[in-house]
């Protein structure tokens, strides 16, 4: 009996210790499974993070070179001129954030042009400004026709200058002043304006205004748009309304494809009156149409004055009117000639004085 449960004891534990070695093996396996499980999640988890090193690296010198371009007056990267101001900046945007809205416009404060000069440090001479951070999307030059409006012109600019500046404009101001005591002729010094304000900068945009019109709303932007615009829609002189639908007068842009391709002004037109509808004929004539802002975004007003001297109305404005798509290829900014009188660089604007002929 002894020796036979002896041999059941033995053959107990010769059963066991195979079953053992096959659950140690197995075990073992498993191990070995789950360190290379986790090495591959290690080594698939370092390479993702180099790479996203590698990512962020390039963002970042993507970054620094796009701000280099476009001269990011926050980095220290920027690139400046030989005059210690920035060479390139960002595009200003579309729509300035100094704007302020409606103006108080009073005819009735002191001005002077020390005063106004003294308001406007940024101005340079000549009457140029460009914006100090940012890039202007247009550069703007404003013709004003002039003769013996001394008073006029400096409510004009004690008023605009602060205005175009808070519009972000790369701009310049231009009085055209016809010499002699000949019948004037406002259409022909704007042609003149054109063509001086040219010799001096690339200006793309005109602007064309009356010397006693000032706005009341900076919203009312002094730029080009993609149609002729016309500015002064409600005047206080015609009780804020537009006195009809095709008045093209006050105050008007174009850009310089739309003014040479309607062959600019007229330079026939002496004496008050028709060359508006003439250059409305013209737009006209070419497919263009008018644009405006609402009426009271452009509102604005006139300094009150008597009819100048040499400036009765044009009796031969009518028939001229009538003829313009016969007229207007060849009387415009392409048969334009005068002579250069004077050109003055003066603190606030650019006085250019003319001799236009006599009718």
């Amino acid at each position: 009996m002894a020796s036979s449960g002896s041999a059941s004891g033995s053959a107990s534990a010769s059963s066991a210790a195979p079953q053992s070695t096959r659950n140690f093996n197995f075990l073992h396996r498993l191990c070995k499974l789950v360190v290379v499980l986790c090495f591959l999640h290690i080594s698939v988890t370092l390479l993702y993070y180099v790479r996203s090193l590698d990512i962020r690296s390039a963002f970042v010198r993507n970054q620094q070179q796009r701000n280099r371009d476009d001269g990011d007056p926050t980095g220290s990267e920027a690139l400046y001129n030989g005059t210690g101001t920035p060479k390139s900046w960002k595009n200003c945007p579309q729509t300035s954030p100094l704007l302020v809205g409606p103006l108080r416009v009073d005819f009735n404060i002191p001005v002077s042009l020390e005063l106004t000069a003294e308001q406007n440090p940024q101005v340079r001479p000549g009457g140029r400004y460009k914006p100090a951070n940012c890039r202007a999307l247009q550069k703007v030059a404003l013709i004003i026709p002039f003769r013996k409006r001394e008073p006029h012109l400096k409510f004009w600019l004690y008023y605009l200058h602060p205005i175009l500046q808070r519009q972000q404009l790369d701009y310049g101001i231009y009085v055209i002043n016809q010499e002699g005591d000949e019948t004037f002729n406002r259409a022909k010094l704007l042609n003149v304006g054109y063509a001086e304000a040219l010799k001096d900068y690339d200006y793309g945009c005109f602007v064309f205004s009356d010397v006693d019109l000032i706005p009341m709303d900076d919203r009312n932007v002094y730029k080009c748009f993609s149609q002729p615009r016309h500015l002064s829609v409600s005047m206080d002189k015609f009780g804020f309304r537009l006195p009809y639908n095709q008045y093209f007068g006050g105050v008007s842009s174009m850009s310089k494809e739309q003014y040479l391709k309607i062959n600019g002004f007229p330079n026939n037109y002496w004496g008050w009156g028709g060359e508006d509808d003439d250059i409305f004929n013209r737009l006209a004539s070419k497919g263009m149409s008018i644009s405006r802002p609402s009426g009271e975004v452009g509102k604005c007003r006139m300094i009150r004055h008597e009819r100048d001297e040499r400036n009765d109305p044009n009796p031969q404005r009518f028939n001229r009117i009538a003829h313009t798509r016969e007229t207007m290829n060849r009387d415009g900014i392409r048969s334009l000639s005068y002579k250069l009188v004077s050109k003055e660089t003066l603190a606030l604007y650019t006085k250019i004085t003319v001799d236009i002929g006599k009718p």
